[in-house]
């Protein structure tokens, strides 16, 4: 298998049309059962392993929930016209204290699902003008629009499902 780029050795090319928008929503509508389908069979001790230290399949799934505010914060910063986005926090703090292994995986599917539904709904319910409007990434130091934002969290939702990916073949 080849081997995943670690997330933030990524870099992006922000240069999709605005007529990739409808695409990327489907993306991002589609990870919620993408990520059910790749775990519900999944046995939980199975489910919250953890291999070389890293985060365990449930981990990475309440990783992607734990997101879904940043995200949602970055297009009220772009619908606001501020000129930078949010900062994550690059330690994933939140992830780590979270204890999502000792959670219900179907609560945090569910829970995972209700917030994509919002970030979903604010990209349907943005005109043109707003998709094409752009600030600051902190981290990356470029430009990114409400299309790339959508773009950027995508790829991380596809980085999170090719570890579970990883962590299944690793586990036998």
């Amino acid at each position: 298998m080849i081997a995943r780029q670690p997330w933030f050795e990524r870099r992006f090319s922000f240069d999709l049309p605005v007529a990739a928008a409808p695409g990327l929503i489907e993306r991002l509508r589609g990870t919620p059962a993408r990520l059910h389908t790749r775990l519900s069979d999944i046995s939980p001790p199975s489910l919250i392993a953890r291999l070389d230290n890293r985060w365990s399949m449930q981990e990475n799934a309440g990783h992607l929930l734990d997101l879904e505010p940043l995200w949602m914060a970055r297009v009220r910063d772009l619908r606001s016209g501020r000129s930078e986005l949010e900062a994550a926090d690059l330690t994933n703090r939140g992830t780590d204290e979270a204890d999502h292994n000792a959670r219900p995986l179907a609560t945090i599917l569910a829970e995972f699902a209700a917030a994509r539904g919002h970030l979903v709904h604010a990209c349907e319910a943005a005109e043109e003008e707003l998709w094409l409007r752009s600030a600051r990434h902190p981290r990356l130091g470029t430009q990114m629009r409400l299309l790339d934002l959508a773009f950027f969290v995508a790829e991380h939702d596809d980085h999170h499902l090719a570890a579970i990916t990883e962590l299944l073949q690793r586990s036998g």
